[in-house]
This record gives C-alpha cells, structure tokens and sequence, in this order.
C-alpha cells in the first residue's frame, strides 16, 4: 500500500485530493453553455473571488483564453472582490467563485451590483444555500460538496474545470458565431459541447491525476520541504505555483512565497539562503542553467522541480497532458506537501489559525 492509499481514510484533505479525481471524469462541460453565450455577446469578463477560488481557477482560464485564437474577441481579467468595487463594472460580465458561498468580500461586491441593477453576474459555489446565491443574478452549484479540510483542493479543482468548460464552450461559439451579437447564429447546435474528445482527455486526467497523487515521494524531497524555512514557489502566471504556494503555507505552516515568471533572478535571490528551498514549477528551459549556477553551485540552496520533462535539478516528473499539465502540477505539489507535513507531525486538518471561510460574511 503506497502513502496516499493508507492516509484515505485518515485525513480528510486526504479524501478530498483524491474525491476531486472523480469529479474530473464525471465533469460535464455543457453546464455552462447559456452562460458561455451571455459572456460571448458582452465581450467583457472579470473573472473574481478570493484566495484558492481565484488564484488557480481564474488565471488557469486566463492563461488558456491568451494562448488561444478568440483572445482578441474577448476582454477578460481577474482581481479580487474589493479591488473589483473601484472599477466601473456595467458592461462587464461578472463571474464570482466561493466555495462557501459566504466570502465577506464577494458578498460586498455582489451587494453592489444588486444596488445597480446589474444582471450580467454568475455566482459559482458549493453551498445550496450560499448568501451570494440571494445577490446574483445566476447560481451554479458545485457537484463537489462542502470541504472538510481547511486547505482546499477538490472545490479548486472543480472551480477550475467550470471556468475552462466557459473558455471550451466560447470557442465553439467563436466558430459557430464568428461575429458577436450575430442573429443568424446556428443555436440549434448541440448544447452539449463535452465532446468524445473532451470526455476522453477528462478521463485521461484523471487516471494521471490518481497516478500522481499515488506516488511515494522521494525520503529526500520530503526531508527537504520539512526542514526548509521558508518554501519560495516560483512558476508561471497561470495560478498553479501561485496556488501551491498558498497550499504550502496551509498544509507544512512554513513561510511560502509565489515568484512569477522569471522573479526568482532579479533581486529575490539576496534574501534566499541555504536553508531555504526552490521549487520551480514548470521551469523556463533558458533559465535552468543559470539557476543552477548561481542558486545551487554557488550558494548550495536547494533547488527542486515539478516538470513534464528532466531538469538539472532533483524533479517530480509528471505526465504531460495538453491543456491539463497545470492540474498534475497541483497534484503533484499536493503529494508533496502532504507527505513533508506528515513527516514533521502535523496534521493537515487541524490548522492552529487559518479558518475554513476566511472571511466570512457576518
């Protein structure tokens, strides 16, 4: 029996890693096919929300819609919740994510676009009773249930696949209806956009996913993140190492900060020390070399990868998985975690400070 099998039924953060396979081979991409033909004809999407329920779903979505062709035809962006309430959002599409349903600042936010009459807004959630649910003008409920862990994973995971069944869905619009706003669009076209190819490639993921998730880390890499100070995350601006980042701070309670891009080289470096650990998430291939050089041969800090292909460093190679690689990075990061918070004694489902809702609603 590998570690993750024999922690099941322990631990519920656990549980819920692994629930979250199951939500991805069942997941149905028409679900949001009304609300991907609104988004369509408004042209405009802010993508909002706080802590996990923004960080990796929104710029998840984010990252997919620029590599695409329909990224010209669509404005979108993420910001939270209070940044959101200084900006004038009439003719934005406005798309919320809370698992609870009860973030204080989605619900200041949402309480402002009632007060305006603004009904181009969707609320994505986990509660059947969510306070946002009584704001918006839409209501999507998770499949993925209320989380028992404070860190979470399964209703990130789900969030994430809502929002790229949108991003899927307005590319099948874009083909079908090249011109926003065109009245001879062909609406008599299969609602169900989760195609053969789309039901296949979820199946994929998740059978790669419970694969990743399974492995038994390395003693070293384990022993590595348990005794580090603190844990700098560096990768792309696409929410993955963002959001391992903040999971590593919920899950090990050692200090975690997120490096975009190329951050790592251009002044952090003079705070970072031997008892301190990199992990590079999707490393950028030129800057390997150079990483190595002056991180590891130079200053001897230990640097680690997650990465679909080898590195010069030690590296949790994953899967590669076009247009899901972001999702085996989550888990493989979670793996990880988990194994480095059980080695020093934590349990990961009693937290000393963090709260479930961070913020709730009062």
């Amino acid at each position: 029996m590998n570690f993750s099998e024999s922690q099941y039924n322990r631990y519920s953060l656990v549980r819920e890693m692994f629930d979250s396979l199951e939500l991805i081979s069942s997941f149905d991409f028409s679900r949001t096919y009304k609300i991907s033909r609104k988004i369509w004809d408004v042209g405009k999407l802010l993508l909002t929300g706080e802590g996990s329920s923004r960080i990796f779903p929104a710029k998840n979505f984010l990252y997919q819609l620029r590599k695409s062709l329909i990224s010209a035809k669509l404005n979108a962006v993420t910001e939270g919740c209070y940044q959101s309430l200084e900006y004038d959002l009439a003719d934005w599409y406005v798309i919320a994510a809370s698992n609870s349903g009860q973030t204080g600042e989605a619900v200041e936010l949402y309480k402002h676009l009632q007060e305006l009459n603004h009904c181009n807004n969707f609320v994505v959630t986990a509660s059947e009773n969510a306070k946002l649910s009584e704001l918006a003008a839409q209501t999507l409920v998770l499949k993925c249930g209320a989380e028992n862990a404070v860190a979470a994973t399964k209703s990130v995971i789900e969030q994430a696949l809502t929002y790229l069944s949108i991003f899927y869905n307005l590319k099948e619009i874009a083909e079908d209806c090249p011109k926003k706003n065109q009245n001879n669009c062909n609406d008599n076209k299969s609602k169900d956009t989760k195609s053969e190819e789309l039901r296949v490639k979820l199946e994929k993921l998740s059978v790669l996913g419970r694969q990743v998730l399974s492995v038994k880390r390395d003693s070293n890499l384990v022993e590595l993140i348990a005794n580090a100070n603190t844990l700098f995350v560096a990768g792309r601006n696409d929410g993955a190492a963002e959001e391992l980042a903040l999971k590593a701070t919920e899950i090990t309670r050692k200090r975690s900060i997120y490096l975009e891009g190329t951050f790592l080289l251009h002044g952090i470096e003079e705070i970072i020390s031997e008892n301190d650990v990199v992990i590079l998430v999707e490393p950028f291939m030129p800057i390997c070399k150079k990483i190595q050089e002056l991180f590891v041969e130079k200053h001897n800090i230990s640097v680690i990868s997650i990465s679909k292909f080898p590195t010069p460093f030690p590296t949790i190679q994953i899967p590669e998985l076009s247009d899901y690689d972001q999702f085996l990075q989550l888990f493989a990061g979670w793996n990880l975690l988990v194994e480095a918070a059980l080695h020093v004694g934590i349990n990961p489902d009693k937290p000393i400070r963090a709260r479930k809702i961070g913020n709730k609603f009062e």
